[in-house]
């Protein structure tokens, strides 16, 4: 079968190449329902889908902020908005004792286990969605148009309960957030892979900067292979680094009230060390996947850079610049594999031509 001119036995194999997770269509569906609900906010107004649309890879579709504005427009996170999508395949978060570091978890800083952890915190966060508590978000399933699919899918008691009627929201958000349209491995790369598409001689000379050790090296953390049992690469190993990024003082959480920002502009974004207290993870963040990075802008935690240029060059030359400014955070700075890769202006180009190949909807 052809679909759109993709070979429908390619995209099933990219779709099931890893293992598949058992939840019924019913749980799924409801699962879509709950992600797109702006009635799940408070006031009205915001839904998962605000800060993750589909159209914008999964993460905030607003490019003219660094970070997000929540459903309240005087409040602001202190992060830019991560992509979710291929974020299922992250582990839960612990710690690597051969490696002496930590892996997977979800947002920047580790600290859901879970997706099903990670979809409780922005309906509660008075920053983003800003229910004050659970029964409210509860309350707002109970008078949806989906109720009753919420009650087929987890029984008729399933809202009785507060706590239990909201794990079990939580399961259902997770389980969208598994299923198919969030994992299709359908980029330009990913048909290259399958020898379904070519690769511009830019590309090429990108993919091979992008791997080569002494080079762009970027693989060392965005691995670009497939792993050992032929699974696509998911473009990140998960772990968390500080890349020694100056604060973005663009970030409008810096200031807005005190309530919300008692630093103010003091303000220090640790990282990691905020989950694990330890002296170690300060300044470290999540290495997140580059598969849809041409289309999430803008980049990095506090979405100080706002093209895939920048980016590179920041890599490149952020020990070699004066003007990229201090780290935020000086302790545990990625001295090994960045900061003075000696690329020149035509070899940043090449890199940021491999990487918009990662966007997902190709179409050989």
């Amino acid at each position: 079968m052809n679909v759109n001119g993709i070979t429908f036995s390619l995209v099933l194999s990219l779709l099931t190449a890893y293992p598949s997770i058992g939840y019924t269509d019913g749980m799924v569906e409801l699962g879509e329902k709950l992600f797109f609900d702006p009635n799940l906010s408070e006031p009205a107004g915001q839904s998962c889908a605000s800060c993750h649309l589909p159209t914008a890879g999964f993460a905030d579709p607003d490019r003219e902020l660094p970070v997000s504005r929540g459903i309240h427009p005087d409040r602001f996170g202190d992060r830019n908005t991560p992509g979710i999508a291929y974020s299922m395949y992250s582990p839960e978060l612990y710690f690597d004792k051969d490696e002496q570091h930590y892996v997977g978890g979800q947002f920047y800083d580790g600290r859901a286990r879970t997706l099903e952890e990670q979809a409780k915190q922005p309906l509660l966060n008075p920053l983003e969605m800003a229910n004050p508590d659970k029964l409210s978000v509860v309350s707002k399933v109970r008078k949806s148009d989906y109720v009753e699919d919420f009650l087929k899918v987890f029984g008729k008691s399933s809202l009785s309960d507060v706590n239990t009627a909201y794990d079990n929201l939580a399961v259902a958000i997770a389980a969208f957030e598994r299923s198919s349209i969030f994992r299709s491995f359908t980029s330009k790369y990913d048909f290259y892979l399958a020898g379904k598409a070519k690769l511009t001689e830019q590309e090429k000379r990108g993919l091979k900067l992008f791997e080569a050790e002494d080079k762009g090296n970027c693989a060392a953390c965005h691995p670009s292979q497939p792993d050992d049992k032929g699974n696509p690469p998911l473009f990140t190993d998960f772990t968390y680094d500080n890349l020694g990024l100056p604060a973005n003082r663009d970030n409008p959480f810096y200031t807005q009230s005190s309530k919300f920002n008692p630093d103010g502009k003091r303000y220090v974004d640790i990282g990691l060390a905020k989950t694990t207290a330890r002296v170690e993870d300060r300044g470290k963040f999540k290495v997140t996947t580059l598969r849809n990075i041409a289309i999430t802008p803008p980049y990095f935690h506090n979405g100080i850079f706002g093209t895939l240029k920048e980016v590179v060059d920041f890599y490149n030359t952020r020990d070699t610049r004066s003007d990229w400014g201090k780290p935020e955070v000086s302790e545990n700075v990625n001295t090994d594999e960045l900061g003075d890769l000696g690329l020149s202006d035509e070899e940043v180009d090449d890199i940021v031509a491999f990487m918009k190949t990662l966007t997902d909807g190709y179409r050989p």
